[in-house]
């Protein structure tokens, strides 16, 4: 008998223990490829925006994270807990794309798992690397506003397509090439690994967020490139910065008309 594969993805989003989170996570993106689950779109849509999270780390405003030398292994852990944060909340963005959106092709769905599964995986890594450092996700405070986004387009599958992957995500393409050079200065060879393992995957997470923004866009009648730097304007908070990582960029799916209003709205 085959499981209502929206519900499994409810009960993960709403599972609090990042452990047992990633655990189920994994195994329901096996049961999608295994087809033991099936999408009964009669299941009703997630309505609440909260997802399950651990009682740690507090979460505090971005200028109250940590931020301390990379030539210690307390600044490397600092480093490492703070992008063990980000893919925990990558999971549950995933998560929540699965669960909010309907009248989505099947594909979407089985993207977007497969998205969740890849994260799971991703923090698993750095919490291998943050007990090297002898420390642990929740020993530190994090950046309490990774979940905005998710809510500023609860209502919109394209805003959510534009803004999350395209936007949050892309901007790991930048900086991380950067982090990488800074910890190879240093020597750090095990963090290197686990962020080189991140970045490429994370290209093809992007890649997957254009696709169904691009399919958005064209189900709706809008223009790609307008629609894009629309939403930017209206629902994004933040400030675009750079510079860019185009290659990656490119290789995600963002056009060369894309990459040059993104440097013109960054240079502006």
């Amino acid at each position: 008998m085959t499981r209502d594969f929206f519900g499994e993805a409810a009960r993960c989003l709403g599972l609090c223990d990042p452990s047992a989170k990633c655990a189920a996570v994994t195994l329901l993106a096996a049961a999608v490829q295994s087809g033991a689950v099936s999408l009964d779109f009669n299941t009703p849509a997630l309505t609440e925006s909260q997802p399950g999270r651990p009682a740690l780390p507090d979460l505090v405003s971005p200028a109250r994270v940590p931020r301390r030398r990379l030539g210690t292994p307390a600044g490397r852990a600092a480093l490492v807990h703070a992008i063990a944060h980000i893919e925990f909340n990558a999971i549950n963005l995933a998560l929540d794309a699965v669960c909010r959106f309907r009248n989505m092709p099947e594909a979407y769905y089985t993207d977007w798992v497969s998205v969740a599964a890849d994260e799971a995986r991703h923090f698993c890594l750095l919490a291998v690397r943050l007990a090297e450092l002898g420390s642990a996700y929740g020993d530190l405070p994090a950046h309490g506003g990774l979940w905005e986004m998710a809510d500023c387009t609860a209502d919109s599958c394209i805003a959510r397509m534009a803004l999350v992957p395209r936007v949050l995500e892309a901007r790991g393409l930048d900086v991380t090439p950067g982090i990488i050079e800074r910890l190879r200065q240093i020597g750090d060879t095990r963090t290197i690994a686990v962020l080189e393992v991140i970045l490429r995957e994370e290209v093809a997470h992007v890649a997957i967020g254009t696709r169904w923004f691009n399919f958005c866009c064209k189900r709706e009648g809008k223009e790609p490139l307008p629609t894009f730097l629309e939403l930017l304007q209206t629902r994004y908070s933040g400030t675009v910065r750079g510079p860019f990582n185009h290659e990656a960029r490119l290789s995600a799916g963002f056009s060369p008309a894309e990459m040059e209003a993104l440097t013109v709205a960054c240079d502006g």
